[in-house]
């Protein structure tokens, strides 16, 4: 074996004839065969000028400093190969080598601490192995990317596993924010509350709970905090539930009249929470994390390394750059979306994307459906998962009478309405429009202006009274006569004002 770094060029030597190059010992390079190369020249040398070549191999095969000899370690490697071992151990060996890239990034500066005792936790002991699975690598990547994004499908318990991520940094003395819809405070008031419903009141986890309209606020009560005084750039973690509020990214508005400039929640979160005061994690709760867009998953992830991409480059082990990867991937799709429908499959799609794209979503996001949990994971604990019936659609006739009104007599009456209360644009004296329009806009900008805006209320209003229909003709028959009676208190009132001469 050479044990050198020195390159040794190979050469035949038959019967005092000589022949080289010879760069392997194939038949293509024994020219048995035809092989790849569009050409491949030989030289031949016959003796007494082959010997020379023959004194040349005796010279070096005879040099220790440069050949060792590594028949034993042959042999012993031939003995090992094919020696009887316990299944247990080349099941592991197997395991090793497939994972090996993956456990040299393991460092207990990202592994989360079980010393704090968050595995005691009551939240710990009511999760499924999937969800433990989960806030473990939640805790992983928080650590080590400062971000992730939990996208498992409705009804997999992103609450609970958040809940848990939670307790794990609270037992660490940190500060923990949730941002939620308002719609959603219930479900995160009772986990942390005194109340008898709560299963995990031992556990008294204490975070703040605030709502995603609380960011554009400067003042006022939310949840017993005084937002005028809050310090909100004192959590080092922030839960985002349904995230996906925040994909639009961040953009700050004015207006003609307005000379100080306003931020959209985005930028207020960004700003006012994870740039200022200490370092924070954020952890991001959403099913549908994308909408028709790969930049709304880009927008969310900003958040986690504040915006700055290079600071995600260097740790990210990708080729290119994350805002590349994403407008490559953005690409990709538009290029997918364009094909016929017979070609427009999930298979098409990924072969479309690049590596480094799954090497994003691997490092910073986690996403599993029920498909996988039960292809993955054992389910008796969790049992079989309600099975999804396909919807039923049914066109009800409204009546069987002939000659009883239809759902489009309905349609054009209801859309012949004038609603003027929604249209009060309309009502102003043409001595006194430019008090109310700038008439130097409005009249032409056509749906854009007021007037176009109304109008556009108006019609809208319309349809929602097509839905009263669709809930039910009771419903809908309530909903018109509420409208019918307010519509003739208000001409009765305004008749008796101008029979009073104006006097109300």
């Amino acid at each position: 074996s050479n044990r050198t770094n020195e390159n040794m060029m190979g050469f035949i030597n038959v019967d005092d004839v000589n022949y080289m190059p010879i760069t392997g010992f194939t038949t293509v390079d024994l020219g048995c065969e035809r092989g790849n190369n569009a050409y491949q020249f030989v030289q031949r040398t016959d003796a007494p000028m082959s010997q020379f070549y023959l004194n040349l191999f005796n010279q070096v095969w005879h040099d220790g400093e440069k050949l060792q000899v590594v028949t034993e370690q042959v042999l012993d490697n031939i003995t090992n190969a094919y020696k009887e071992n316990a299944p247990e151990f080349i099941y592991f060996v197997t395991l090793y080598n497939i994972f090996n890239e993956f456990l040299e990034d393991i460092s207990e500066d990202v592994l989360p601490n079980e010393a704090t005792g968050f595995k005691s936790s009551v939240i710990w002991n009511k999760l499924y192995n999937f969800q433990r699975d989960a806030a473990l690598a939640i805790i992983n990547k928080l650590e080590k990317y400062n971000g992730c994004i939990l996208a498992d499908s409705v009804g997999l318990g992103k609450t609970f596993t958040a809940l848990s991520v939670i307790k794990y940094y609270e037992n660490r003395n940190k500060s923990v924010l949730v941002l939620c819809p308002k719609k959603l405070h219930q479900n995160w008031v009772t986990y942390r509350s005194n109340y008898l419903n709560n299963p995990l009141v031992a556990d008294r986890l204490r975070y703040d709970i605030l709502y995603h309209t609380d960011l554009s606020r400067q003042s006022g009560q939310s949840n017993g905090l005084d937002l005028e005084h809050i310090n909100w750039g004192n959590y080092d973690l922030v839960v985002i539930d349904e995230s996906h509020n925040f994909r639009n990214g961040g953009k700050v508005t004015t207006d003609e009249n307005d000379e100080n400039p306003r931020e959209n929640r985005y930028l207020q979160l960004m700003n006012k929470v994870i740039r200022a005061g200490v370092k924070t994690k954020v952890l991001m709760l959403s099913a549908t994390p994308v909408n028709n867009r790969f930049n709304d998953l880009r927008n969310q992830l900003q958040l986690a390394y504040e915006g700055d991409s290079e600071r995600m480059d260097a740790l990210l082990n990708t080729t290119s750059s994350i805002d590349k990867i994403f407008r490559d991937a953005q690409s990709a799709f538009n290029r997918w979306s364009k094909m016929p429908p017979e070609e427009r499959t999930t298979k098409n799609l990924l072969s479309l994307l690049s590596f480094d794209f799954f090497e994003v979503l691997d490092s910073v996001t986690i996403a599993r459906s029920r498909k996988h949990i039960e292809q993955y994971y054992d389910t008796t604990d969790i049992g079989k998962f309600p099975e999804r019936l396909k919807p039923i659609s049914r066109s009800p006739k409204l009546t069987d009478l002939p000659t009883a009104v239809s759902f489009n007599d309905i349609f054009v009456s209801v859309t012949e309405l004038n609603l003027a209360i929604y249209t009060p644009s309309d009502f102003i004296l043409p001595s006194k429009l430019e008090k109310y329009l700038d008439t130097k806009t409005d009249g032409s900008l056509g749906n854009l202006s007021r007037s176009g805006r109304e109008r556009g209320i108006r019609q809208l209003m319309s349809i929602n009274l097509l839905k009263r229909l669709e809930s039910s003709v009771n419903s809908f028959r309530l909903t018109l006569t509420r409208i019918k009676d307010f519509i003739q208190t208000t001409v009765d009132a305004i008749d008796r004002l101008a029979a009073n001469g104006g006097h109300s």
